[in-house]
Parts: C-alpha cells; structure tokens; sequence
C-alpha cells in the first residue's frame, strides 16, 4: 500500500473529485490494500509485527489520491468484522443528538494526541456508490457515524482537529454525549 500522508501534507486539504465508474484497477486495488491495512492494524498480533497504527477508516486523500472514496473497517464483535466501502458519499441525514469521543478522536494522518473534543452527529445516513457503482444508503450510529463523518471530512480537506475550539478545546463538552 502507498503510504499515509502525514499532516503535514498540504495534499490532506485538497478536496478530492467524484468518481468516475468503472472504477480503475488502480483504484480497485488501492480499496482493498486500505480494507487489509484497516482490518489487520485492529488485528493485535499484526499490528505489532507489522507496526501498524490502529485504525478504523481510510480516505483515498490520504494515501495522496484526491477521489471521493473511503472505507471503514468496524470490529463489531471479537474478531469480526464489516468493511464500509463508499464511493462518492454524501450525508443525507442528521440526528439532533451529538456526541464526542470522549478518550479523543484520532487519525491515522495524524501522529500525536490531540486534545479536546469533536461534537460529531450520532447517527448519520449517508448514500453512495458500492464498487460495482449501485447506489448503496447506510444508516450508522454512535462509532461507525462518527467515523463516517471523519472519513467525509477528509473528502473535504478537513481534519479531525478543525472541529476543535482552539481557546477551550472541551466547549461544550456538557452538551453532548461522550461515548
């Protein structure tokens, strides 16, 4: 796999394109090299041998290909796993409720602990394309939302730590819900 940018790559703040289907091999290949990545690195025994960062979700921005495509990797039992690909994604629906993750959001692009708190809705319904180009809708709650909207965020050229109040990074921290 190619990669990850790190921060400090001005390339993180593009904001990437729509897809074009077919998907290139290219792309087809860099889908499933993120889904191996994602799902091995929540793996503990690879992640040690291969050093690999824990993560639940990959921007193809972050590997420096500026296209509207992610994939979310959610260990939703022990050991098992449901991989997310969406393509050309786009928020649909909100819930009123926000939430925060109250340990601190991470990325893979960024390298170092962040303080403070990202208010994400917590649940979202988000439609897109699947690989083969069906229109496909997920509705997803507390974890996996907030790693949709992180994912769309990167889309967008924005990273986890512009949602953060740079004066008081806990603002509001009372009126939403940590999980």
């Amino acid at each position: 796999m190619k990669d990850i940018l790190d921060e400090k790559d001005k390339r993180l703040r593009n904001i990437s394109k729509d897809v074009v289907f077919p998907l290139t091999k290219e792309d087809q290949q860099n889908i499933k090299d993120m889904l191996e990545y994602l799902t091995n690195s929540q793996i503990e025994e690879l992640a040690e041998e291969y050093n690999l960062r824990p993560g639940m979700g990959m921007s193809a921005i972050q590997l420096g290909i500026a296209k509207r495509y992610f994939v979310v990797v959610n260990e939703y039992e022990e050991g098992k796993f449901e991989n997310y690909v969406l393509i050309n994604p786009k928020i649909i629906s909100t819930s009123e409720e926000k939430i925060y993750v109250e340990m601190g959001e991470g990325c893979l692009s960024v390298n170092r602990d962040v303080e403070g708190i990202v208010p994400r809705y917590a649940r979202v319904t988000v439609e897109g394309y699947n690989e083969k180009g069906n229109k496909i809708r997920v509705r997803a709650r507390e974890e996996l939302a907030i790693a949709f909207q992180h994912e769309i965020d990167h889309l967008n050229g924005i990273l986890f730590y512009d949602h953060i109040d740079k004066q008081n990074p806990f603002k509001d921290s009372d009126k939403y819900r940590p999980i």
